[in-house]
């Protein structure tokens, strides 16, 4: 079986797609890959079904790891090429990548996208092009793929291509209520402002500033009461 297909049937690979065996082969869709793949040409005759290297079982193990290395790096670039889209298309449409969690994106279908365009660093996400979020994979198969198997722009690139695919803007969100009343906007704001405090406390102490303590309510009630005091004129 040649070893592209065995990479795409292994359990777990379903998010790639099949690259076709023209774009496999020109070295010009392979340039620079050289300096991130060990036993790059090794793993290349492997991946273009032309090994013919014997060698023992662990060099054996090592060159098809980095032919695994080499497929994931090149899927990146043939993703985001007219054909490479085509069959993400398709696979997006049939939802093969999951749907979002998000209860009011209402099974939203998901895209991979990785984090960083550089290997080894992020795992690979599931982009929602409803909320305009990522989440993890709920298979822990899925969870260890390289996100830079995918790249940082294929959804997006995705989108441009086929704008009719975007789904509407604006999503819906969740009301905060109780008893059927909205939650008071003054007391979001409270609470926003109370964190935006604090965070612009944090900032000043880590540059070196000194910040002083907030007052309890309490001590500024007492020294409102002895300023009060102190302005009352004195009995004769």
């Amino acid at each position: 079986m040649q070893f592209w297909k065995q990479f795409i049937g292994t359990r777990g690979n379903e998010y790639f797609c099949e690259i076709d065996e023209d774009y496999l082969v020109d070295r010009f869709n392979l340039t620079g890959l050289q300096q991130e793949v060990q036993y790059y040409q090794y793993a290349l005759d492997l991946v273009t079904d032309i090994f013919d290297f014997d060698c023992d079982d662990d060099t054996r193990e090592q060159i098809e790891k980095s032919a695994r290395h080499l497929y994931g790096l090149v899927h990146a670039r043939y993703i985001i090429t007219t054909r490479g889209l085509a069959k993400m298309l398709e696979k997006y449409k049939k939802s093969d990548f999951g749907r979002c969690p998000r209860v009011l994106c209402r099974s939203h279908p998901l895209l991979p996208i990785g984090l960083t365009d550089l290997p080894a660093l992020k795992a690979v996400k599931l982009f929602c092009a409803k909320c305009e979020d990522v989440y993890s994979p709920k298979s822990s198969r899925h969870a260890t793929i390289d996100g830079a198997y995918f790249g940082a722009s294929f959804p997006h690139i995705l989108f441009q291509v086929y704008p009719q695919l975007l789904p509407d803007k604006g999503p819906e969100r969740h009301i905060p209520r109780c008893f059927g009343f909205k939650m008071h906007a003054t007391a979001a704001l409270a609470r926003w402002q109370d964190a935006e405090r604090e965070t612009q406390k944090r900032r000043l102490m880590d540059a070196g500033v000194e910040v002083p303590e907030d007052k309890s309510e309490e001590e500024e009630s007492e020294e409102e009461e002895s300023e009060e005091e102190g302005e009352r004129p004195k009995a004769q």
